[in-house]
């Protein structure tokens, strides 16, 4: 019985991390700018749609009923169309505090250039209060997403899930 109730609390914690995270989104206006640096002319400018996500608990009886591992699987749409697929873990507590860590492959589209790069998601919360960090692993991008940098915001609204991107690429010629 006691391996359920900390399973559930984790489940339980990793939802409502992930439901949370809408307290701290915010809206911006979509923008596009171009800036000449020391390596040539980069485009930074935002992207934002909505995303289906499905995470499935993996079954994993070496660890502690307290932590939890899960397998990502995203179909992003708007200003990215493709697909996320990674691998989660979490660990919580009864006091709605817990933490999780993520990397994500996402393979797409972004605003008409094709590639491929690495998320790498942060997650802590503290009895209830969300702190979200995810962003481009340094060098991931592939195909058109070569040089790709940037931040993701999640938020989560009546259960409907988006983005917001803010990255940089070299500008294409």
């Amino acid at each position: 019985m006691e391996k359920i109730y900390k399973t559930s609390a984790i489940v339980v914690v990793t939802v409502l991390f992930i439901c949370g995270i809408s307290s701290l989104a915010y809206t911006r206006s979509s923008s596009t700018t171009t800036n000449t640096g020391l390596n040539g002319a980069i485009m930074s400018t935002h992207a934002t749609g909505p995303f289906d996500v499905k995470l499935t608990p993996q079954d994993e009886k070496s660890i502690d009923a307290n932590f939890g591992r899960f397998i990502i699987d995203k179909q992003y749409h708007g200003d990215i169309e493709g697909t996320g697929k990674g691998q989660m873990l979490s660990a919580g507590s009864a006091q709605s505090s817990g933490a999780y860590v993520a990397i994500e492959f996402v393979t797409c589209t972004l605003q008409g250039r094709k590639g491929t790069f690495a998320l790498m998601h942060k997650g802590v919360m503290t009895r209830g209060v969300p702190d979200l960090d995810v962003s481009v692993v340094p060098d991931s991008g592939t195909g058109q997403l070569v040089g790709i940098t940037g931040k993701m915001n999640i938020k989560i609204d009546n259960g409907k899930h988006s983005y917001e991107f803010d990255y940089t690429l070299p500008e294409a010629h």
